[in-house]
């Protein structure tokens, strides 16, 4: 059985910044996630992603942005345990018992649930043989945009992914095509009307 102050569900952007919030108040954590790498979706999904709502930061990319957190939270050496998800949660007496997939165990006095959306998975379209095409052809995410660099590229979706990436490949794709079922879109207002600025609408 680990002791600690803290435990801390979730590595993402706000997981890593509260290891440097308790760390300013003296407070030792450990940091449990489901993913092998600390960073959310940022690292796992599309860490060359420009991100544009992070104070300070006009533009910054995913990546950068975990790297900069991880070098803040590092001073306070936090404990990680990662790809273990929290099996059991239970309280005896004044703390906390901490379990995990992986058998870990830790007593602590406080637990900090960052999990965000938690586990994730590809959001698949409904289409035959789809998975053949996989990291081939069909993508759900952007570890490396230079993949895409003089392609001719399809983005199906409305929300801030979708137009995000739209935005970010323009630079360096040969071709974008957007792909919406409707016109109204889910993402940031700003966003989409840089979008509507780049899009020459189809003629059939």
């Amino acid at each position: 059985m680990q002791s600690t102050d803290v435990v801390i569900i979730g590595a993402g952007p706000v997981g890593l910044f509260a290891i440097f919030e308790c760390g300013m108040m003296k407070l030792k954590t450990h940091v449990i996630d489901a993913l092998a790498e600390v960073g959310g979706q940022c690292t796992a999904l599309y860490p060359e992603k420009p991100i544009y709502d992070i104070p300070a930061h006009p533009s910054i990319l995913a990546g950068d942005l975990i790297e900069k957190l991880k070098e803040q939270a590092a001073p306070f050496h936090p404990t990680y345990h990662l790809n273990q998800q929290v099996t059991r949660l239970e309280k005896v007496e004044d703390h906390w018992e901490v379990e995990t997939s992986a058998g870990t165990k830790i007593r602590t006095k406080a637990i900090i649930i960052a999990a965000g959306v938690g586990a994730f998975g590809p959001n698949r379209p409904p289409l035959e043989n789809i998975e053949s095409f996989e990291n081939k052809s069909v993508f759900y995410f952007v570890k490396n945009k230079s993949m895409f660099k003089d392609k001719e590229v399809v983005i199906a979706g409305g929300g801030d992914s979708a137009v995000d990436w739209a935005l970010s490949l323009a630079d360096i794709a040969q071709k974008v095509t957007f792909v919406h079922r409707r016109d109204k879109f889910r993402a940031a207002p700003d966003s989409v009307d840089k979008l509507r600025a780049l899009c020459r609408p189809r003629k059939d």
